[in-house]
């Protein structure tokens, strides 16, 4: 969890990070921030990402990118 919320704080969000819940539905996150999220993501934890799961859900909380992550690292 600790290295999703260093690449969501080096968004510079003006946001609760460890706590929100709607980071995409609010508007928090742009398209381009989350286009950041996914490289970064790739490079960290050495997955891909696919088109299926770039989608609102796997994107509101850093918990919810987690599972997503953690998802496709079992796969």
């Amino acid at each position: 969890m600790d290295e999703i919320i260093e690449i969501l704080n080096g968004l510079g969000l003006d946001a609760d990070i460890e706590h929100c819940t709607s980071l995409v539905d609010d508007g928090i996150l742009a398209s381009l921030d989350i286009v950041s999220i996914i490289a970064e993501l790739s490079d960290v934890f050495d997955i891909t990402i696919p088109a299926r799961d770039i989608v609102p859900e796997n994107f509101n909380s850093a918990e919810a990118m987690l599972n997503m992550v953690n998802r496709l690292l079992d796969d």
